[in-house]
């Protein structure tokens, strides 16, 4: 089988280069969704309609037309949120044809340097992934499913506190329709447009959101919770401990309100994490706080650790903020991490600190104690407020 995948714009044929059309025109069949395939001339290749949903029935495809020559047509650029990467993961011989994305050719348009602009996508993933990617003065590139995101998208934004944040909608980029939309979140008022469109967002230089940033240590009242809660003092060094790198994954064991993988996954995009936590209101209130917080792609577990921990995908770094005495924990968190990873343990019970005493003796780590005072009202006054202590143990797992 000879797999090339081409990438096509808005304006089709006309734009694609000689290598694209001869692996067309020499193809036994291209797969491609309807608006792709029509953008082609009469070639000799049989044409297939990509099903839905699309990438579970990839395999299938590739070994059905496994002794023909296959085209798999894309849009744009094809690694790009695009059909591309998972063909490559299927067949790394594949041959990829891009064209220009839509991310650079809305650059293009609007004057922006690509290398200084984010690029999100809310093709069958939650607006809320765009929260956390907000910040004075940024520019954003979002790709849209449909005609009607634009508008949620500036009711979001104006809910988050960007209202002033200017937004483009260009539509059909590179072809001869190509449209474009401009106004300000907070007064948006154009119908539901092009269906293939990019929105551009300039966020505004003073918001009036105070979640700025993808630094750890959020307010404490950004979170709902019933009491348990790391505090910000708290998650900051907690956070700060555990390193958090792109891709990695983080287990937060007892999540309570979801606060420390939360600021894990705001570090970066790609960061992933799984929240255990046994108590099923608390879990509904993590995921709550997730998508409120812009990483609706929080995962959580509802179980009673270390038992709910079976089967699940090996972590890069484990929190614990609550049940370090259980019996079984610290060895159950251990072993399930990855080498080189980093665990991070909170707690404040002597029955706690006794078991990270214990750990840090046959494991070795740090320990470290952690005192927070804040101002609070003493009659007409003010007077320090001090927290539980916290004890922390860090602890990172040698290579293998």
């Amino acid at each position: 089988m000879s797999v090339t995948v081409v990438g096509i714009g808005a304006e089709g044929w006309p734009g694609l280069g000689e290598p694209a059309r001869r692996a067309l025109e020499k193809a036994d069949v291209v797969l491609g969704a309807p608006r792709q395939l029509a953008l082609l001339p009469s070639l000799a290749a049989s044409h297939v309609t990509w099903p839905s949903p699309l990438v579970p029935a990839l395999p299938g495809l590739l070994a059905e037309h496994a002794d023909r020559e296959l085209a798999v047509l894309a849009s744009g650029d094809p690694t790009f949120y695009g059909i591309g990467s998972a063909v490559l993961a299927h067949d790394p011989t594949a041959v990829v044809l891009p064209a220009p994305s839509s991310a650079a050719l809305a650059c293009a348009r609007l004057g922006w340097a690509a290398q200084d602009v984010e690029v999100l996508s809310t093709v069958g993933r939650p607006l809320a992934a765009v929260r956390a990617a907000l910040a004075p003065r940024r520019r954003l590139l979002v790709l849209v499913p449909d005609g009607e995101t634009p508008a949620a998208l500036a009711r979001a934004l104006t809910t988050w506190g960007h209202g002033a944040a200017t937004m483009t909608v260009l539509g059909s980029l590179g072809a001869p329709t190509e449209s474009r939309v401009d106004g300000r979140a907070d007064t948006w008022s154009h119908a539901a447009g092009d269906p293939l469109a990019v929105v551009a967002i300039a966020c505004p230089a003073t918001p009036a959101d105070e979640l700025l940033g993808r630094a750890p240590g959020l307010p404490d009242d950004a979170y709902s919770h019933d009491g348990q809660l790391t505090k910000a003092e708290v998650r900051t060094l907690s956070v700060a401990a555990l390193r958090p790198v792109p891709g990695a994954l983080l287990w937060d064991v007892g999540g309570g309100a979801g606060s420390i993988g939360i600021e894990w996954m705001r570090h970066h995009p790609s960061c992933r994490a799984i929240s255990v936590e046994v108590r099923e209101d608390r879990a509904a209130r993590i995921r709550e706080n997730a998508a409120t917080l812009g990483v609706p792609g929080l995962r959580v577990v509802v179980g009673r650790a270390p038992e709910a921990l079976v089967g699940l995908e090996a972590p890069d770094a484990v929190f614990v903020g609550g049940g370090a005495s259980a019996p079984g924990m610290l060895d159950a968190v251990w072993e399930a991490l990855c080498p080189g990873g980093r665990l991070v343990v909170n707690t404040v019970t002597v029955e706690g600190e006794a078991a990270l005493v214990a750990f840090r003796a046959s494991r070795g780590g740090a320990l470290r104690r952690i005192a927070v005072e804040r101002v609070a009202p003493v009659g007409r006054f003010g007077g320090w407020r001090a927290f539980a202590s916290v004890t922390q143990l860090i602890h990172r797992k040698e290579a293998a």
